[in-house]
């Protein structure tokens, strides 16, 4: 029996440890059952065309102004622990404290 891949960074790497699977890159635990809906048709890439994945760290391509507010992101801020999803600015993250939106197109993978 094979093991399947990792919902969250698709990875073929995963083993069993009693009733769940581990996956042995991201270090995502999920149980047999679990039905995990996975949009295997949508991909997130960054400035530069690399996949991105929930946890990344990424650095910003430019400035950014942040709508409606007087702050700058400055170019080569790096954000951690970002987070994929389903819309126009299809990352949220935390800069400073402040939950953002922003678009992969302005960010590349650290």
């Amino acid at each position: 029996m094979t093991s399947p891949a990792c919902p969250i960074c698709r990875q073929p790497n995963t083993y069993p440890d009693g009733e769940l699977i581990i996956c042995a890159d991201c270090g995502h635990e999920w149980s047999v059952g679990e039905a995990v809906a996975v949009d295997e048709g949508r991909v997130t890439r960054d400035a530069n065309g690399n996949t991105l994945i929930n946890g990344d760290s990424v650095i910003l391509t430019k400035d950014l102004k942040v709508k409606g507010s007087s702050i700058v992101i400055k170019k080569g801020t790096k954000v951690k622990n970002i987070r994929i999803v389903d819309g126009d600015h299809d990352i949220d993250c935390k800069v400073d404290g402040v939950a953002l939106s922003l678009k992969s197109e302005f960010l590349k993978k650290a």
